[in-house]
C-alpha cells in the first residue's frame, strides 16, 4: 500500500486534523471526525465508517483499507503534533460521522437518553455500555459532550461506529418516543417514584442526568414517572455513567 509522505506541519490534512480535534463547529460543518489507534481503526473498517484518510508513523503496519481512502507517512513528531493523546499509537485517521439529527421514526425497543451530561469521558463510556447491553439507541440533550469529540470517541471503545447517538431537544425526543410507543422515564426522586427493579423496562427509554444537576426540570416535565436505584443511605449519588449503566442492566434483564 503505496504512502503519500508529509513532512510539513503545516500541511493541509494535518490542520484539518488538529481543527476536527479541538473545534466542534469545525466538525459539524465538516460532518467528521478524528480519531486514534489500530483498535479504533479496526472498528471503523469492520463496521463500515466511511474513511477519508489514514496517517500512519514510519514503520506501523496498516490494514487492507477501501478503495479511495487516503494514506498518509509523517514522522513521529508530526504524527504527536495531530494526536488528541500524549502517547499517540502510530495511527490518526479521519472518518464521516452518521447523521445525528434525530429520525420521524424511531425503532427499536431501549432508548437512553443523556440530559446535560457535559464530560466526554461519561457519553462514551454510556455509550460504549449502552451498545454492549443491547440498547437500540442514544439520545444527547441539553447540552451533552459532544459526541464526536475525540475523549469521547476514545471512551466508546469502537460503539461510535455501531451504535446510532442523536442531537436533539428534549421535547423532540419526547415527541419521537411517544410517537414509538417507548414510555419515558427519569433516574429521579418525586412522588411517583419506584424501585428500578420493579418497573419493567424492556420496552423503554431512560433520562440520565448530569452528576452536579441531575435530571433537569424540563427533563421531569416530560416522563411518565421515574425510577431510583437503591443503594446505602450514606450515598447521595451516583456517577452517570454508573447509573446509566445500572438502568440499561435492568432494561437488558427484561428482555
Amino acid at each position: 500500500m503505496e504512502r503519500d509522505v508529509i513532512t510539513s506541519r503545516a500541511n493541509p490534512l494535518l490542520a484539518r486534523v488538529r481543527k476536527l480535534n479541538s473545534r466542534r463547529s469545525f466538525r459539524r460543518e465538516e460532518g467528521a471526525f478524528a480519531a486514534e489507534g489500530p483498535k479504533l481503526l479496526g472498528e471503523a473498517l469492520r463496521w463500515g465508517a466511511e474513511l477519508e484518510a489514514v496517517i500512519a508513523a514510519p514503520g506501523v503496519p496498516l490494514p487492507e483499507l477501501p478503495p479511495g481512502v487516503r494514506t498518509v507517512e509523517v514522522a513521529d513528531s508530526l504524527l504527536a503534533s495531530i494526536a488528541d493523546t500524549e502517547s499517540p499509537q502510530g495511527i490518526v485517521f479521519v472518518c464521516r460521522g452518521r447523521p445525528l439529527a434525530l429520525p420521524e421514526e424511531l425503532k427499536g425497543r431501549r432508548w437512553l437518553v443523556l440530559d446535560g451530561v457535559q464530560d466526554p469521558g461519561n457519553v462514551g463510556t454510556v455509550w460504549r455500555t449502552a451498545d454492549a447491553f443491547g440498547a437500540d439507541g442514544l439520545i444527547l440533550c441539553n447540552g451533552c459532550a459532544d459526541p464526536w469529540n475525540p475523549k469521547t470517541v476514545r471512551a466508546t471503545m469502537g460503539a461510535v461506529f455501531r451504535l446510532p447517538a442523536y442531537e436533539c431537544p428534549l421535547e423532540r425526543a419526547a415527541e419521537g418516543l411517544a410517537r414509538a410507543g417507548i414510555p419515558l422515564y427519569a433516574a429521579a426522586l418525586r412522588e411517583d417514584t419506584e424501585d428500578v427493579r420493579r418497573v419493567p423496562l424492556g420496552r423503554a427509554a431512560v433520562i440520565v442526568g448530569s452528576e452536579g444537576r441531575g435530571v433537569s426540570d424540563a427533563a421531569l416535565a416530560l416522563c411518565e414517572k421515574t425510577i431510583k436505584i437503591p443503594m446505602s443511605p450514606r450515598c447521595e449519588s451516583l456517577n452517570a455513567a454508573v447509573a446509566a449503566s445500572v438502568a440499561l442492566w435492568e432494561m437488558a434483564r427484561d428482555d
